[in-house]
């Protein structure tokens, strides 16, 4: 009896992923290519006006989260402002001097705000992958001001149900071509999300730690390394936290986040 062949969702983009990059890349030769925000023609995935006009930022922000630093009036207003006070020579904001989470380090791009934020929702939810390799050739260069780089990178999961739903990991769609630009390996696996946890948009900051607790599990030692974790956009920073809990337990010496987009006040 011959059975019926099933193609799994592959946690290395997936094949559908990889259909669909192809008859893009095919079309690409073929049709002009369109700026993915203002859509006039372009050379690369971004014009020179809209890269020029929202690439540049030049944002002072906290070295572990990556939260923009504005004055302190203002930072107190954000949901993650703890009321901790910072001695003049410490760059944290307040958020991790209260919390201290268990991450080292984290490497964004600029804000989850428009018109960037549909950039993220383009490659999340539209298979754009060429905006996956766009994000990882502007984190590269960003790795370059970090005081080192990782021994490898590791992918924030998803779950079986929407990795199959979906066909690729966007975070996955980021980090192997990140990992090509800096010379170290990627691993699609080495983390598995192992309880669903649902959509946490609507959740508070409490609430999505709460949330997350016991949601992954590891299967690759990483005793002595440091890890580089990567997702797309980065929120309360509840899962990137729970994630480098995880590691750290399992003895990595330190946990550098590299996301695409930072949420300013979650």
């Amino acid at each position: 009896m011959k059975l019926p062949i099933k193609l799994p969702a592959s946690p290395r983009g997936g094949w559908l992923a990889a259909l669909r990059s192809a008859c893009s890349g095919a079309w690409r030769h073929v049709l002009p290519n369109h700026c993915a925000l203002c859509g006039n023609l372009s050379r690369g995935v971004l014009c020179q006006g809209c890269d020029e006009a929202y690439w540049n930022e030049v944002t002072l922000r906290c070295p572990r989260c990556a939260l923009p630093r504005p004055r302190q009036p203002v930072l107190a207003r954000c949901q993650h402002a703890g009321a901790g006070t910072l001695p003049s020579n410490d760059m944290r904001c307040p958020f991790c001097v209260d919390t201290q989470p268990a991450f080292d380090a984290t490497a964004t791009l600029a804000d989850y705000a428009p018109p960037l934020d549909q950039l993220a929702a383009d490659l999340k939810f539209r298979s754009r992958i060429e905006l996956g390799r766009d994000f990882a050739r502007r984190l590269a260069l960003v790795a370059q001001d970090l005081p080192e780089l990782p021994d490898e990178l590791i992918v924030v999961p998803l779950s079986a149900s929407r990795l199959s739903s979906r066909g690729y990991n966007q975070a996955w769609e980021i980090a192997r071509p990140l990992g090509r630009r800096l010379h170290i390996p990627a691993h699609a696996r080495a983390a598995v999300r192992i309880r669903d946890t649902g959509q946490q948009a609507l959740l508070g900051a409490a609430a999505r730690r709460a949330n997350m607790a016991g949601a992954f599990a590891l299967r690759k030692r990483v005793r002595g390394r440091h890890v580089g974790v990567v997702d797309d956009v980065m929120t309360s920073g509840a899962t990137l936290d729970t994630l480098a809990r995880m590691l750290k337990d399992a003895g990595a010496r330190r946990v550098t986040n590299f996301v695409a987009l930072r949420t300013p006040c979650a």
